[in-house]
């Protein structure tokens, strides 16, 4: 077990070459391995230990009630919540069923825990893995070794020629490769809506307000307060058990099962709707930002100027007017995998060109009038 969770260390380990956001970065490393790692814990207890435990009586053997409830789930009073515990019930939700029938909860979700966190883990990792299909190793291959400080003066010169003749003759045609990462990155700010929703399904409409309402539960009386993590994940429900007497007659046995597991599942998901509500504000926001990137070209000119300090405002700003937004945006994640220094150079010998391309076609025009 522990070499396997030395494994997920791989999806957390970032490469030197940045081809998106730190924020896009979070889904697919930190989350997938937290996600991957929960998934992992909620297996082993779940198939190597014991996940539930019910009180047995001698007719029926303990592994045949045990595997029973387990496989075909339980259930609690939801009326049974609300009354005082030691007085009315022996534990919340667990009391005697004469005339409550349609007041039953039935719980059968914590069977399918660790598969849907790990289908959850797939979710996340598949805008990234659509990037990477689409990036194709751009920028790794426009990089040559520039983010390297040792090279010799020919060598570099040689390969800052190199790249400056691509990004000259292939001008104005990267929109397409940006707004594809701008989908992704959509496409992530969705995937983790979409699975706030899909997970309030599947705890019957109780996950949206979870964390809210455990914060509540933390803050309100102690007298008055009902757990909401016991509501979803209660630690003691009822099994009804039937078999056939000695007789012929179908007998019915009730049973009280403990289901230790439950502890495990209620932190991982108090921590996953936090971690959830995080990382929807900050994908919400680089949406908003790539939106105002979008619309407004001297945003561009500042931000530009704003990470990239030894570059001249007059130079981005140049490149900004004459070029496309996939441009700008090609050359903002190149400035942050290569040299400084080599960087600024190819930014002010690209503006250079830019410009007296420029004044060339200006002077050709007023020629011609």
């Amino acid at each position: 077990m522990l070499d396997v969770f030395r494994g997920l260390k791989s999806l957390v380990k970032i490469s030197h070459v940045h081809i998106d956001s730190p924020v896009f970065r979070l889904h697919y490393s930190l989350t997938v391995m937290l996600l991957s790692a929960f998934s992992l814990i909620v297996t082993t207890r779940q198939y190597v230990g014991n996940p539930i435990d019910c009180v047995h009586t001698k007719d029926i053997p303990e592994d045949v009630l045990n595997t029973y409830c387990w496989i075909h789930s339980t259930y609690t009073i939801k009326e049974a919540f609300k009354k005082k515990v030691g007085v009315a019930v022996p534990y919340p939700g667990v009391d005697n069923t004469r005339g409550k029938a349609d007041d039953r909860k039935t719980y059968g979700y914590y069977q399918w825990v660790c598969f849907c966190l790990f289908f959850q883990a797939i979710l996340f990792y598949t805008p990234r893995w659509l990037w990477k299909h689409w990036e194709g190793g751009k920028i790794r291959a426009l990089m040559m070794d520039l983010d390297v400080a040792i090279c010799t003066d020919a060598e570099k010169k040689q390969k800052k020629k190199i790249l400056l003749d691509y990004l000259w003759e292939n001008l104005r045609y990267h929109n397409w490769w940006t707004y594809r990462y701008y989908l992704c990155e959509t496409m992530a700010l969705m995937n983790v809506v979409g699975q706030m929703f899909m997970m309030n399904r599947f705890f019957d409409g109780a996950f949206l307000t979870f964390g809210i309402d455990v914060i509540r539960f933390l803050e309100s009386d102690q007298e008055d307060r009902v757990d909401p993590m016991i509501f979803i994940f209660p630690r003691m429900t009822k099994c009804i058990f039937h078999k056939f007497g000695v007789s012929g007659e179908v007998e019915t046995h009730d049973s009280i099962c403990i289901l230790p597991l439950n502890a495990v599942n209620e932190k991982i998901y108090v921590f996953l709707w936090f971690w959830f509500m995080i990382l929807g504000v900050l994908s919400a926001a680089v949406i908003v930002y790539r939106f105002i990137i979008i619309v407004s070209p001297r945003m561009r000119v500042y931000l530009f100027c704003i990470r990239f300090r030894l570059i001249k405002r007059q130079a981005i700003g140049n490149i900004v007017r004459r070029s496309k937004l996939g441009d700008w945006m090609l050359l903002y994640v190149l400035g942050d995998n290569i040299d400084s220094v080599v960087f600024r150079d190819i930014v002010h010998d690209l503006s250079h060109r830019l410009e007296a391309y420029h004044n060339k076609n200006s002077t050709v025009r007023t020629v011609d009038a």
